[in-house]
């Protein structure tokens, strides 16, 4: 399975489930973008870009990313 890409309003995020340690940081950091109950179950809008980009930063297995935005134009 390929990494799939989730976009929002001001940030992107990717996920690789083959790279997932299912360590569960994801949904107890920040639950209003990361639900597995919930379909799709990132949504990046759910919580500021900062506190987004933050919390993919503490995922230990890089499955989760940040991707770059292409400018508008």
């Amino acid at each position: 399975m390929a990494r799939k890409s989730y976009v929002g309003t001001a940030v992107t995020v990717s996920f690789d489930p083959e790279v997932c340690q299912h360590s569960g940081n994801c949904v107890r950091g920040l639950a209003g973008v990361f639900d597995s109950r919930r379909t799709p179950w990132i949504q990046p809008d759910g919580a500021g870009a900062d506190e987004v980009v933050a919390q993919v930063g503490r995922c230990p297995s890089g499955a989760l990313r940040i991707e770059p935005r292409e400018p508008s134009a």
